[in-house]
């Protein structure tokens, strides 16, 4: 994979409109958008860091911290949200201890809320490692991260 100043100097020169494609295949080879990455583009770009930041953190798509060993997507459309899926997310949340960006200290697990999975049927749902679970109760959670628990010490 490619590293942010590989990525920068592939392009030759470069112009402001750039930008956001730019941070798109920094994400994609490097899994986020590092501070360092951001002043490293502001540079390239002779662009304030603060327009870098700025953009990257309009769009929900940029993430700003390595995601986690398993990753957990939260839906929150209409079908979940009638049906709890705040109460899965808070639990994990608690359950997890998850640090503001949405990782647990340990590096194990990122949660991510997302507006709709495009699975209302078989609401609240979440989406672990791309696997979809539904029907979820605060207690089939917690049996499945259970499972997941147990995988790694098995493994490890």
């Amino acid at each position: 994979m490619a590293t942010a100043d590989e990525i920068i100097a592939a392009r030759g020169e470069l112009t402001r409109e750039q930008l956001i494609p730019l941070l798109q295949e920094i994400q994609e080879a490097e899994g986020f958008v590092s501070q360092a990455a951001m002043s490293r583009l502001a540079e390239a770009l002779r662009t304030p860091v603060s327009r870098v930041y700025g953009v990257a953190t309009f769009y929900n798509q940029f993430r700003f911290a390595p995601l986690g060993e398993h990753v957990i997507q939260v839906c929150r459309g209409t079908a979940c949200h009638v049906k709890e899926s705040l109460a899965l997310a808070q639990h994990l949340k608690r359950r997890l201890k998850l640090r503001d960006d949405g990782s647990s200290a340990d590096g194990r697990f990122t949660i991510i809320s997302v507006a709709c999975l495009g699975a209302c049927s078989i609401a609240p749902v979440i989406k672990l490692d791309g696997e979809f679970y539904g029907h979820l109760t605060v207690e089939r959670l917690d049996a499945l991260l259970d499972e997941v628990e147990a995988g790694a010490e098995a493994a490890a």
